[in-house]
């Protein structure tokens, strides 16, 4: 598939709508590297720990795991537009308030409230985004995981920018942009159809009785606690100015960006979607034991190349999680990322205190065995994953629309 002519049409032609929604969404998902940079300022600045600073992350996720069970409750009933404004509204408030945050116990605390935020609006952008897209809903996904990967990219480097004078304005920084992507989506995108049949609290719980998509869900799982180890953990290790640290992660979701949207389509149709996981896993668990183990020079390049191997993984696992069941796709990806989220607040709560345990090597090494564990689960359960596997389609949505935050 061509990057920007999706042969239904191409993705730069667009209504007001889609680009407010999609623009909206980089800003979104700069929220997650935002704070990788200016960590050790934060925790200089507010006299705290590795351990105490990592909950920012812990809060934001399992916040946002949990929120998973309410989002298609909440937008079935009050409608996409209506859904997407309370995100961000909720999201420019508590991004304020972290900004003005006295002590690490307020932060984390503000950022809990901005990972509902964020919830409520990225599980919607994309059915949104799907709904009122020109080029069919290809062109309207690959807009979607560009903005994702822009934002994956972008958030380090405006971390660093605006971090560097104080790691304060990172935060008064991004509650300005979502406050103009909310008077945009405002202004331009109308309310969208509402679906036929309401969401329960319990039906992406449900969803997860289906044995494929259990598999995919506890194999991501795994996979995300490595995956944020290396974004929450490795600052600390890099020890380097918020310009550096920034740079670093700069360039590594340029490589989750371009890997996500452009190289795994290809290696998936070339070598199946099952191997091309299974191997992205196991490369990653020897990425991230090379950059526990290695000197700073090899940590760093690590770091930058786990961004490939990271937008590999994030492109399968979410084609995965949307056809491997007969579950309406918002459903299904609302059970997957429920259970995949968890691992992401449990990562950077955990890998600080095993290094207060052990050493500063030790948890890259945990974080390696559980990339291999999940690509034991993908290995174990190919059978329930193969109907997807066999004839892998690139949809990520359709008509019915879905809610992600999937990659």
């Amino acid at each position: 598939m061509d990057p920007i002519d999706t042969g239904s049409g191409s993705i730069l032609r667009q209504p007001k709508a889609v680009w407010a929604t999609a623009g909206a969404s980089v800003v979104a998902f700069m929220g997650i590297g935002l704070v990788d940079p200016i960590l050790p300022s934060i925790a200089e600045g507010l006299d705290a720990t590795a351990g105490q600073v990592s909950l920012l992350f812990t809060s934001y996720f399992l916040i946002t795991a949990l929120a998973m069970l309410v989002t298609g409750f909440v937008s079935s009933r009050i409608g996409g537009r209506r859904t997407l404004l309370l995100g961000l509204a909720l999201v420019v408030v508590f991004a304020g308030f972290s900004g003005t945050s006295g002590s690490v116990g307020e932060l984390v605390g503000f950022r809990a409230g901005w990972g509902l935020g964020n919830a409520l609006f990225v599980s919607t952008a994309l059915a949104v985004i799907v709904g009122a897209a020109a080029g069919g809903s290809a062109a309207a996904i690959l807009l979607y995981e560009s903005a994702l990967g822009l934002g994956m990219a972008c958030g380090p480097l405006l971390g660093a920018l605006l971090g560097d004078a104080s790691w304060r304005y990172p935060f008064f920084g991004t509650a300005a942009l979502m406050a103009v992507g909310f008077a945009c989506i405002a202004a331009f995108l109308k309310e969208q159809p509402r679906p036929a049949r309401k969401t329960s609290l319990l039906d992406p719980v449900k969803a997860l009785g289906h044995g494929g998509l259990a598999s995919t869900a506890v194999s991501a799982f795994f996979y995300n606690y490595t995956f944020f180890t290396v974004l929450a953990f490795t600052p600390f290790v890099l020890d380097m100015s918020p310009y550096r640290s920034g740079a670093v992660f700069f360039a590594w979701g340029v490589l989750l960006a371009v890997f996500s949207v452009i190289v795994a389509p290809r290696l998936q149709k070339r070598f199946g979607s099952l191997r091309v996981l299974g191997g992205s896993l196991v490369l990653l668990a020897v990425d991230v034991l090379v950059l526990g183990h290695g000197g700073h020079t090899a940590a760093v390049a690590c770091t930058v190349l786990s961004g490939a191997l990271i937008g590999v993984n994030n492109t399968v696992y979410t084609e995965l999680a949307l056809g491997v069941s007969e579950a309406p796709r918002p459903v299904a990806s609302a059970g997957y990322n429920f259970v995949r989220w968890f691992a992401a607040a449990a990562a950077p709560f955990f890998a600080p205190r095993i290094e207060e345990w052990s050493d500063v090597h030790m948890p890259f090494t945990v974080a390696a065995v559980t990339a291999v564990l999940g690509a034991l689960v993908v290995l174990v359960r190919r059978r329930s994953l193969t109907a997807e596997a066999e004839e892998l389609r690139p949809r990520h949505a359709t008509e019915d629309g879905v809610g992600v935050f999937a990659n």
